[in-house]
């Protein structure tokens, strides 16, 4: 199993079989009447796991009508739309043929988002993975297969884990999807996109992601969910979407946590 996967999890899997799930789910059951589960974002009790009111309340979640290229919310204004896409993505499609995101990046969404990737709340994984169920739902009904967007060894030595493939695992299982951790690699080591320019972030991750061979064996002729955490230019995933094409994907989608409002209005 490979390192994006975080594969030492699947040491600790139980064998096969009815009475595990059964115990299992016991277990939770009187952990949960004893210690009662927590909120991720704060020390609040709640009936299931998720985010305080006041958190929940403040997260943008983006509903149809939506861009098909993009994600990006249209401006609803109680008219018919000429069109499934923006004129952004009209004019310059992106390699990945649609996209979708569960919320707006904004100060609410950021901190949550910062917490799981710099902060190793990894209570978060799930949360997202629910989120991008419902918010990517018609992409994941048309998929083959789910490949998270991969970090370099040497970030990944640093963070610890990849953050896209802690998303991607249970999203997969929820959508019954082969799940494909190593089928996209990080080729080459690139800067933080962070304060860079949209041409900027085009050029750091450009010839940045490879298909090694035995990805390109369990991609060839199959439509792939790339996932990721953030959709700010897409310069990530437009590279990563065209290594996937290249070796031989029928298309890619994108579905990722949250997503900047003008991600095209970025400086050139």
């Amino acid at each position: 199993m490979g390192v994006q996967n975080g594969g030492w999890r699947d040491r600790l899997k139980a064998a096969p079989g009815l009475i595990v799930p059964t115990l299992r789910d016991l277990g939770r059951d009187l952990t949960d009447l004893v210690l009662p589960p927590l909120t991720h974002d704060s020390r609040e009790v709640s009936g299931s796991s998720g985010l305080a009111a006041d958190a929940w309340s403040r997260v943008v979640f983006l509903e149809a009508p939506v861009c098909d290229g993009c994600g990006a919310a249209f401006e609803a204004d109680g008219g018919t739309f000429a069109a499934d896409r923006c004129a952004a993505c009209i004019a310059a499609p992106y390699a990945f043929a649609r996209a979708r995101a569960a919320c707006v990046y904004d100060e609410a969404s950021r901190g949550l988002i910062l917490k799981f990737k710099h902060g190793d709340q990894q209570q978060f994984a799930d949360l997202f993975a629910r989120w991008l169920s419902r918010a990517a739902a018609d992409l994941l009904a048309g998929a083959d297969a789910v490949v998270p967007v991969p970090l370099h060894r040497l970030r990944l030595l640093d963070r610890r884990f990849n953050q896209a493939a802690e998303i991607a695992r249970p999203l997969s299982r929820r959508a019954r999807l082969d799940y494909l951790p190593d089928a996209l690699i990080r080729a080459r080591h690139t800067l933080s996109q962070g304060g860079r320019s949209a041409r900027g972030r085009r050029l750091n991750v450009k010839s940045a992601f490879a298909v090694p061979e035995a990805g390109r064996r369990r991609i060839r002729g199959r439509r792939i969910l790339l996932i990721d955490d953030v959709l700010t230019t897409g310069a990530t995933a437009e590279a990563c979407s065209r290594a996937l094409l290249a070796a031989g994907a029928r298309a890619v989608d994108l579905a990722v946590v949250a997503r900047v409002r003008n991600a095209r209005e970025l400086p050139i």
